[in-house]
């Protein structure tokens, strides 16, 4: 989690409960300058959402080559029922994200959830998602956490002992390396315990043309997207990137089976962060995203690893993406 579990403060807002507060700049800039010290210079993807990153997602998400927001949209409405007797009424539904796009409200309708609980590394658009939620969901109890969701976090606590669902769609599972992504498994079951049950969408593995165009848009889109981590540098920590001097560079790796995204240097030149200077080659580039795609045996074995057993499997009549209902163990 972003912050010591004694350093958190809560605060009322609307009669829901905000646990933690603004995460540390320093971790910011200690990852930052980590990551470009490296052989392999890399930021992690976690960074690209401040606000105008978010925003550029929303676009993305709306994009006629980004299928895995429509597609796992569609599949959530076709089963909702379904999704939602697996689940269980009134369960404690915790989100890794900050909860405000179509899935999560027609999840919340169909659960009413006893409590839920959003988990999001960016208190902007927390507070944003709840205010839209308290007003859609007048009745819903919500307890806002704002940490860092890859880390390990205390869940905070609240009445009553109903059975405990974590919820993280949009395949963001997939930006984990896959031992990574073990640990982060094996770390939610232990949150949501024996009687527990995790909610998981997944990319699949598919036709690379489909993946390639998935990131590489038309409207160049993910590129500015990409883009804006060196822009957003620049805003917070005193950089100086020249974002002319970088271009967008996306591909499928079929021996890893991930889209690795990179920003690559047009030229060599250098770029200073406060007293720190970093060297780039013209070619060189800097690792900003992997984002790993299943085959549905794969994604089982990896959940079996980690203490749940893969109980409702829902897809889409091209098996592009899935939504695994999983168990505790």
């Amino acid at each position: 989690m972003g912050r010591d579990q004694r350093d958190r403060r809560s605060r009322q807002l609307g009669g829901h409960r905000f646990v933690g507060g603004d995460l540390p700049a320093v971790n910011f800039r200690k990852d930052v300058l980590e990551g470009l010290a490296r052989p392999q210079k890399a930021l992690p993807p976690k960074y690209f959402y401040d606000a105008a990153g978010s925003k550029l997602f929303e676009k993305i998400c709306r994009l006629r080559e980004y299928y895995p927001t429509r597609v796992e949209l569609g599949i959530t409405k076709k089963s909702l029922k379904d999704i939602a007797r697996f689940a269980g009424k009134r369960c404690a539904l915790l989100e890794y994200g900050s909860g405000e796009s179509l899935k999560t409200r027609l999840l919340l309708g169909a659960l009413q959830p006893s409590v839920y609980m959003p988990v999001d590394i960016s208190s902007d658009a927390l507070r944003a998602a709840v205010k839209r939620l308290a007003r859609d969901f007048p009745k819903l109890g919500i307890v806002a956490v704002t940490a860092d969701f890859s880390h390990p976090l205390g869940i905070p606590a609240y009445r009553g002992k109903a059975r405990r669902v974590v919820y993280f769609p949009g395949s963001t599972i997939g930006n984990l390396r896959r031992d990574e992504a073990e640990a982060f498994l094996r770390m939610t079951r232990g949150q949501v315990g024996a009687n527990g049950a995790m909610l998981v969408g997944v990319d699949l593995k598919k036709d690379p043309t489909v993946l390639h165009d998935a990131y590489n848009d038309a409207k160049g889109v993910t590129a500015a997207f990409n883009l804006n981590l060196l822009a957003r540098i620049n805003r917070e920590l005193g950089g100086d990137f020249d974002l002319k001097r970088f271009a967008h560079y996306a591909f499928y790796n079929p021996i890893a089976g991930r889209i690795e995204m990179h920003l690559v240097a047009r030229e060599a030149h250098k770029v200073n962060i406060g007293s720190y200077r970093f060297s780039f080659y013209r070619g060189e580039s800097v690792h900003t995203e992997n984002s790993y795609k299943y085959s549905v045996p794969e994604f089982e074995a990896l959940a079996n690893n980690a203490g749940f057993k893969l109980a409702k499997f829902w897809t889409d009549p091209r098996r592009w993406f899935g939504v695994f209902g999983l168990v505790a163990v």
